[in-house]
């Protein structure tokens, strides 16, 4: 994940750069940081990643890097009898 994707992913989950850091479990000076440039260890870029794919957050690395959100479906429900 480039800071640039996680830039895009924060913006589509619409996630606080506190809550990205809270559901990544790292401080919120380590996002900000990253969303810098600043190169960080692979396992923090990992968990900070991990984080926004449990949100429904993909990330593409194809031509250029890009993100894609994936919303979960609602149930549908039972017609009634």
């Amino acid at each position: 994940m480039a800071p640039v994707q996680s830039r895009m992913a924060r913006a589509a989950t619409g996630f606080a750069i506190a809550e990205v850091a809270a559901r990544a479990k790292v401080a919120t000076a380590t996002i900000v940081r990253f969303e810098r440039g600043e190169e960080l260890k692979p396992r923090t870029v990992e968990a900070i990643q991990r984080a926004y794919e449990s949100a429904g957050i993909e990330f593409t690395n194809d031509d250029a890097p890009g993100v894609r959100v994936h919303v979960a479906e609602k149930p549908r429900r039972k017609p009634r009898s």
